[in-house]
């Protein structure tokens, strides 16, 4: 029975193999059952269908579909069983073309378990090898526990705390009033820290992150790490990251101890009238993460209505003092207890 169940398994193998040794992705490559076609916008249906309740809620992938869809760098890649959607991958190549980020997968409920994920990851990582020989590592970002098996396998470039709080935003907007934030002197805000985090603009974030040495020492292992996608300090992932919607913050321009992005809130599937607010914090002063994430806060509450979850990323030291003042002085929820993000990475074989 094992003996039959390894000469499947080789089979299977051999065919993803021999079908990615050609140039070009066949329409739809067929083995086991199953079938591996390129997305396209008439599969979103389809995909919403099989992702429901996925991350929590917090599924970024309704708002981010099309756009990636239009990703040169970037392909989504879906399998299908009796031609019905069971899988999603997506990989995006990133570092001036040495590193992919393997994102989004996900797997119908009634396939997990089966193997689907395994075979689907290394579908798209022979794909990748032929569509792109250049590459050298594969990334992704990961928030449950690591095993041991998965410390043989991979190497682990960062982990952050996430903190994970909820609030309906009018609320929070007028909490936020009444302890003073944006003025001069906030009671909730060190009396030591008296000037405001800059936010910066597209020219000073170059000259800051990619002209000098300062950001090194204040993020992770010289990682800039968006919405859970790590990037290198280079001027190609740059030019990625100025281009989406976020917002720079920096506690100063000569010597930075914090800096955090701030990506702008969008819709999730939560339920009516619910949003995400991820913000990612880098450095070791509680005093100014905690000024600048009232920033945050301050700014996209003022023009949202309705329920927020907010996830920010932070320093593992800073999560507990983080949550108190977040449960006990800003009166919100805290969604759930201390878990980690880890960026980890894998040679390409």
């Amino acid at each position: 029975m094992l003996q039959g169940r390894s000469e499947v398994l080789i089979w299977i193998k051999m065919k993803i193999d021999t079908s990615l040794s050609m140039p070009q992705l066949p329409e739809a490559l067929s083995h086991a059952g199953l079938h591996f076609t390129v997305a396209t916008e008439e599969d979103f249906d389809d995909i919403m269908a099989m992702s429901q309740g996925i991350y929590g809620g917090l599924d970024y992938l309704p708002t981010r579909y099309s756009s990636w869809l239009q990703e040169t760098n970037r392909i989504v890649i879906l399998a299908r069983k009796h031609g019905k959607v069971i899988a999603l991958e997506s990989v995006v190549v990133i570092d001036g073309g040495e590193t992919v980020l393997v994102e989004g997968l996900r797997v119908a409920p009634q396939e997990r378990g089966k193997g689907v994920a395994g075979v689907l990851l290394r579908f798209c990582s022979e794909l990748v090898k032929s569509r792109f020989p250049e590459v050298k590592v594969t990334r992704l970002t990961r928030d449950d526990q690591l095993g041991p098996k998965d410390y043989q396998k991979y190497r682990i470039i960062t982990k952050q705390g996430i903190l994970l709080v909820r609030f309906r935003a009018e609320e929070l907007k007028q909490r936020l009033s009444e302890l003073g934030v944006g003025e001069v002197h906030s009671s909730v805000i060190d009396s030591s820290q008296e000037a405001a985090p800059l936010r910066l603009d597209d020219t000073t974030i170059q000259r800051l992150y990619l002209s000098t040495d300062l950001m090194h020492p204040v993020l992770p292992n010289a990682t800039i790490i968006q919405d859970w996608q790590p990037f290198k300090l280079l001027s190609s992932n740059m030019a990625i990251l100025l281009k989406k919607d976020i917002d720079w913050m920096v506690d100063d321009l000569a010597n930075p101890c914090v800096a955090s992005l701030c990506t702008f809130p969008f819709r999730v599937p939560v339920g009516d009238d619910w949003f995400y607010l991820n913000i990612d914090m880098f450095g070791k002063e509680e005093s100014l993460v905690r000024q600048q994430f009232l920033g945050h806060l301050q700014k996209h509450t003022s023009t949202l209505k309705g329920h927020v979850m907010c996830q920010m990323f932070l320093e593992p030291q800073l999560w507990e003092t983080m949550a108190d003042f977040c449960q006990h002085t800003l009166g919100v929820e805290l969604v759930k207890e201390y878990t980690e993000q880890c960026v980890v990475e894998a040679d390409m074989v």
